[in-house]
């Protein structure tokens, strides 16, 4: 029997209620600026807690235009489960207060015939939060619009299998009815988590947090994805949704099309003065379709 991916945050990471859902993201969209008018093909968005990150996330999603899309790839990374592979669902459907969202069979299907996705249980895909954060947002911005979503939780890849999944997937970016939502957060500060990279030239620990992820952004802007493998292993900035991103980079450098990318919101949880301080950074891109 089909099973559903219950929304195992909600009432916890965000809230419970689905008017009141509704509505909070309703007011985060309603203040996010949306500079850019060209098609939107694909998203950087982050994956915390909504109180840390959820305004971050609506300058992303409010450059969406429903109209178009039949169908969303929400690519996610792996926080609890180890592979080096890409994984799928087992479940026919992901719950979310805003309602359940059905995944796409046909694609699933194709995914899953070409033998190189993995499958992952239940229990694995409802422990990851990166894939369940973006749903209440993409349920938000596709209200009253039929889609299904293709769910991919991403593993710890080697460059060259990002390159390998770019190569995959890069022909679904061509169809305009595709939407590929990239979850990822940026720099994760502290002693919590084992990163204290502190470049005094920049000032105050925030500012050299800033100075590093921006770095990082230039890079994925400019598209350039052997750089960006260069500058985590030069910097070792620890971006969670590194992988997706890099597969996200390959898709588009092995797309026929020609893309724009901006980032449009950059925060961070707190602002980091001392050692004793931790922070996570949260940042929203879009990839624009060019001409």
């Amino acid at each position: 029997m089909p099973e559903t991916r219950s929304a195992a945050y909600a009432g916890s990471w965000y809230e419970q209620n689905g008017e009141v859902l509704s509505r909070q993201l309703g007011e985060w969209l309603q203040k996010a600026d949306n500079p850019y008018t060209a098609p939107v093909r694909a998203i950087i968005a982050p994956h915390a807690g909504y109180r840390y990150s959820g305004r971050c996330a609506a300058y992303a999603y409010k450059h969406i235009d429903p109209s178009q899309i039949k169908r969303v790839f929400l690519l996610g990374p792996s926080h609890h489960y180890f592979t080096r592979k890409c994984c799928l669902s087992i479940a026919s459907s992901y719950s979310s207060p805003l309602g359940d969202i059905p995944i796409d069979p046909q694609v699933y299907q194709e995914l899953r015939q070409s033998g190189h996705f993995e499958e992952m249980s239940l229990k694995v895909d409802e422990a990851e939060h990166s894939l369940e954060m973006h749903l209440p947002y993409i349920s938000k911005v596709m209200s009253g619009h039929d889609f299904t979503l293709v769910p991919i939780m991403v593993g710890a890849l080697t460059p060259e299998s990002e390159a390998f999944y770019g190569q995959v997937l890069t022909g679904y970016l061509n169809d305009p009815a595709n939407l590929f939502v990239i979850s990822s957060d940026f720099c994760h500060w502290g002693r919590r988590f084992n990163f204290t990279f502190h470049d005094k030239k920049c000032g105050p620990i925030y500012k050299s947090i800033e100075a590093l992820d921006k770095l990082g952004l230039d890079i994925i802007e400019k598209q350039d994805t052997s750089g960006f493998t260069k500058y985590l292993r030069d910097y070792e900035n620890t971006i969670c949704g590194r992988h997706p991103i890099g597969v996200l980079l390959n898709v588009v450098q092995f797309n026929s099309g020609k893309f724009d990318v901006k980032f449009v919101q950059y925060e961070q949880s707190s602002q980091c003065q001392t050692a004793n301080d931790s922070s996570v950074s949260y940042a929203s891109g879009v990839f624009m379709l060019r001409g």
